[in-house]
Parts: structure tokens; sequence; C-alpha cells
């Protein structure tokens, strides 16, 4: 079979998958899932071009995720009345006079010749500096944390809206900026674990980067006046209409009612159609941009570092310098993807960003749908989404099936239906397992 058809085929077959949702569920479920997909799949696309291109084991990639979830707080969200005040700008000299500490220290320690003096010296500065930080840091934490924290208790964001106006219909356009700035965030945080761990190997990276991973999220989830930690940030706004505002236009339910459809399903459609517009232009941007990439004499160069490092350092390849080229450009990528999440989830959630398992699931993404091509990762980033969202549902199906001649009240029968919320994972697992078998490089494999 041809190659082109084969691929078409493929897509067609998960992009068939969400009418049949569709028929079972609504279309507002399989627009969620669509949605989702697109969103995974850029995902898996960054993953590709680190793994693919270049052999690089990132395991922390929800770290890079999470780090554009707090860009899309930091830039739409309005800043919180009185915080800036009341220790905003302590924190800001806070953290700068963290980074002359270091700074001095470094520079102590260039300076000085080695011996138990310059090691006193050192640890004297970084003593001194570190309690001046804290004295500097706690009181303004704790005047931020102070102010409303039911509601607010954060610094806020960098919204020009205020609070009253930020979510108002035509004001969502800030979120836009919030994704590229999400990826520019996750990009400078590639930048520092870059230059520190791209120098192990790829089992050592994997351990870095898994770490790093959850010291940014363990960061979110207790630093409340940056992101509210646990608590939450919601009334994220949102590039595109509220459902409220829709149902209460009166040319909008005019116009629903026209196709049969009440004004709330209209609205919720609506809006998730609009998602899935702004969505697919991003993916087809970064795909067509990563193709160009893949196909350029940078990108035959990045394979062939993958495939023999020595060979390629003989050639006189700064094989270092490219490794941190496409672990920034991957992981800038997630960062986008973390900040389109949070847009359309509308909230940041600290505690749902949990590395193990999300990490996992991207990289079973970027396994089957083909490493070291770009249109199967997206092919895989949607396909095993739609079988992680609908797999409990799915075994539930089945389930019901099996224990349909079963009496009320067995054992058995109670066991086999609350095994169901497994099946998603057993759904998942037994994919792998296939693709594996049949197809050891992917669905759509590198050439």
């Amino acid at each position: 079979m041809n190659a082109t058809l084969k691929n078409l085929i493929l897509f067609a077959a998960v992009f068939a998958m969400i009418p049949l949702i569709a028929t079972f569920q609504g279309w507002n479920a399989a627009l969620f899932v669509l949605n989702m997909g697109l969103i995974s799949a850029i995902m898996a696309l960054g993953v590709n071009l680190q793994w693919g291109f270049a052999g690089l084991f990132n395991v922390g990639i929800m770290g890079f995720v999470a780090l554009g979830g707090l860009a899309a707080v930091l830039i739409g969200m309005p800043a919180t009345p009185g915080a800036w005040q009341a220790g905003g700008f302590g924190i800001i000299g806070a953290l700068g006079m963290g980074a002359v500490t270091i700074i001095v220290a470094i520079f102590t320690a260039k300076r000085m010749a080695r011996g138990w003096l310059r090691a006193g010296v050192v640890i004297a500065i970084l003593i001194v500096g570190f309690m001046l930080y804290r004295a500097v840091f706690d009181p303004s934490v704790e005047a931020i944390e102070s102010i409303n924290p039911a509601l607010t208790g954060y610094l806020g964001g960098l919204n020009p809206y205020t609070a009253e106006t930020y979510r108002d219909p035509g004001n969502g356009w800030v979120m836009l900026i919030a994704w590229p700035v999400g990826g520019l965030s996750a990009a400078g945080a590639a930048w520092i674990i870059g230059k520190t761990a791209l120098g192990l190997r790829s089992d050592y990276l994997a351990i870095a980067t898994l770490g790093i991973a959850e010291i940014v999220i363990a960061i979110l989830k207790n630093e409340d006046w940056l992101s509210r930690g646990v608590k939450n940030v919601v009334g994220v706004p949102r590039p595109v209409p509220y459902e409220i505002d829709l149902q209460n236009n009166p040319e909008f339910v005019q116009r629903a009612a026209g196709f049969g459809v009440d004004a709330v399903t209209a609205s919720t459609i609506y809006v998730k159609l609009l998602y899935c517009g702004l969505f697919a232009f991003v993916l087809v941007l970064l795909l067509w941009m990563a193709q160009r990439a893949l196909n350029s004499p940078w990108g035959r160069m990045m394979r062939a570092i993958r495939d023999n490092e020595v060979a390629a350092e003989a050639m006189g390849k700064d094989v270092t310098a490219r490794h941190l080229q496409v672990f920034i450009l991957g992981s800038a990528i997630c960062g986008i993807a973390g900040a389109m999440l949070t847009t359309l989830d509308g909230q940041l959630t600290p505690g749902t960003y949990q590395p193990l398992r999300f990490t996992f699931l991207i990289w079973v993404m970027v396994i089957v749908g083909g490493s070291g091509n770009n249109l199967g990762a997206v092919l895989g980033g949607m396909l095993i989404y739609l079988m992680w969202d609908q797999g409990e549902s799915i075994g539930l199906w089945v389930m019901q099936g099996i224990t349909a001649g079963m009496p009320d009240g067995s054992a058995l029968k109670d066991h086999l239906i609350e095994s169901a919320a497994h099946m998603r994972l057993l759904t998942i697992g037994v994919l792998l397992l296939l693709v594996l078998r049949f197809s050891p490089r992917g669905l759509i494999p590198e050439k």
C-alpha cells in the first residue's frame, strides 16, 4: 500500500471516531476529546523533536507543561489589588539578592586560590546572602498571602484589564499572547536545565529531568504567592466567547433555533468549535515548522548526531550545543501546549500535573505514532488520548456485556463492574503491545 494512502487511512480512522463518540455521548463530549487530542498531539510533537530528532530521553515533560500553564495565569489574570505594594517588590528584591549572592560566590571562587580559605569565604557569602534573602522574602510572602486568601492571596498576573473587566467579551485576546509566552518560559527553564544536565548519559538525563519536573511542580503547589498553590487559580480568561454571553445574545439564540438546537447546547458546541479551530491552527503551524526543520540541513545533522555522536564529533559538530538547541525547542512546544491546556480548562490546578502518569502517556503517544516522524507523533497524540478518554466507557460497556447473565448482587459481577475504571490502563497497554509487536517502529515510522 502507498505510504501516503496508508497515512490518510490512519488519520481518517482516528477522526471517524469523533462522530462515533458524538452519536453515543453527544457533540460536547466528542469536541472536548478532539480539543484535548489536538493539545496532546502538540505535546507529542515536542517530545518527538527531542527524542525522534536527537535521541534525548526527557522525562520531565510535565514540568515544562506546568510552566506553560503558569505563564497563562501570569499573562491572563489581572494583578491582585494591593499585592505588589504589600510584598511584590519585596519578593523581586529578595530574588535579586539571591541572584547577586550566587554571582558573588562564583566570582569569589574563581578569583581566589583553592584551599580552605576559599571554601570558608564562599560558604560565608552563601550563608549571609541566604539569611538576608529570607529576611526580605518571608515577610513579603506573608503579606501577599494575607490579602483575601479565600479568593486571591497571590500576586496575580499582568493582564492590563481590571479584576472587574478582564473577562468581558473582547478582552480575551490577551490569552493568545500567553501561549507563546508559555513556550518562552519553558524554553528558558530548558536552557538552564540543559546547561546542567545535557552532559549526562541518557538514563541519568531521564532521572535529572524527572527530578527537575518534580521540583517545578512542587514550587507551583507550595508557593501560594505565585500560583495560589493547591487552592488553584480559577476564572482564567479565554480567547473565545463565554457560553452565558452567547445565550443572552438574541441573534445567536435565533440562529440556534433555526438549526433546531437549544441555546445552551449550541453555545457550548460553538465555543468548543472555536477552540478546535485555534488549536488546529497552532498544531498545523508547529507541524509545518517541524517538517521544515526535519528536512533541512539542521535536521539531517541532528539525525546524524542521534545515530552516531562519535562520528558527528569527528566531523566537527558541536554535539552538546545541538542537543541544547533541540532540547529548548521541544520544551518550548510543550510549554505552548501547557498554556493552551490551562486556557481550555479555565483554571490552573498544580495538583493535576502528575509526572509519572502523564509523562508515560505522552511517551506512549510518540512510540505508537512513530518516533522520528512528525506526522506519526500527531497521529499517536490524538489516538492515544482518544483511547485514554474513552477506555473507561468502553470498559464499562464490555463488563456490562460480560456480566449481563449474572444475578444482581453477585460478588463477581460487582467486582467486574468496579474494575471498568481500570480498563483505560489495560487498553493503552494492550494497544502499545500490539503496535510494538506488529509495527515496532510505530504506525507511521520514520523514513
